[in-house]
């Protein structure tokens, strides 16, 4: 990856809608993506569709259509919002704290946070979708893995600091992300099966890979 490491930008400083014509859209847009993200977590996004959403949400089909032209934009949309909400409920929350272990340690729980509530029906919308599309090369799949590279991306800069600064041990960074996102995909999964005990799992494996030199 070189000495650069991608991370997931902020959202701020964006202007409020004002004109009342633009306002109605935005929230219909909203409401719609919400509910796509919900049925792509708990189905899959190739179920998420214009007929779909409007029978879930008492929207016209070609309302929903208008704004989002093709299923595939519509399906880029959905994971484009879910992002968003990610970054707001695990990313952006952990930035207050000191990069490194302290920050990785906040990345962790928010991420808890996050698949505990489950902040999404069905679950991590990633986890949920990235075994169908590893195999269906396209714009869809491309997004999908961006978006958890740019996850992954998160982790290590983490880890490298921790490194750096000698906060842990000296370790494998690229197999210690490889092994905390194996840990958090089995979690996801385990915690929708009712496995409440995998939490602990989680915390135990990322503290033992920060173990103290």
């Amino acid at each position: 990856m070189g000495t650069e490491t991608r991370t997931f930008p902020t959202r701020g400083g964006k202007a409020p809608i004002t004109d009342k014509r633009l306002l109605r859209g935005a929230r219909t847009r909203e409401t719609v993506l919400r509910r796509a993200i919900d049925i792509a977590s708990l189905e899959g996004l190739d179920n998420v569709s214009f007929g779909r959403l409007a029978t879930d949400t008492g929207m016209s089909k070609a309302g929903i259509q208008t704004l989002f032209r093709t299923k595939e934009t519509l399906q880029l949309a959905t994971l484009d919002h879910a992002r968003d909400m990610f970054i707001d409920a695990v990313i952006r929350p952990s930035r207050t704290a000191p990069a490194g272990v302290e920050r990785l340690r906040s990345l962790i729980e928010h991420w808890i946070t996050y698949a505990e509530t489950p902040l999404f029906e069905g679950g991590c919308l990633l986890v949920a979708n990235m075994a169908h599309f590893d195999s269906k090369p396209g714009p869809v799949r491309d997004a999908v893995f961006r978006i958890q590279r740019e996850w992954l991306d998160v982790i290590e800069r983490e880890l490298r600091h921790a490194v750096a600064r000698h906060e842990t041990a000296e370790l494998d960074v690229d197999l210690a992300v490889f092994q905390i996102d194996a840990v958090l995909r089995a979690a996801d999964t385990a915690l929708r099966l009712g496995d409440d005990g995998v939490v602990a799992k989680v915390r135990r494996t990322v503290e033992d890979l920060l173990r103290t030199p």
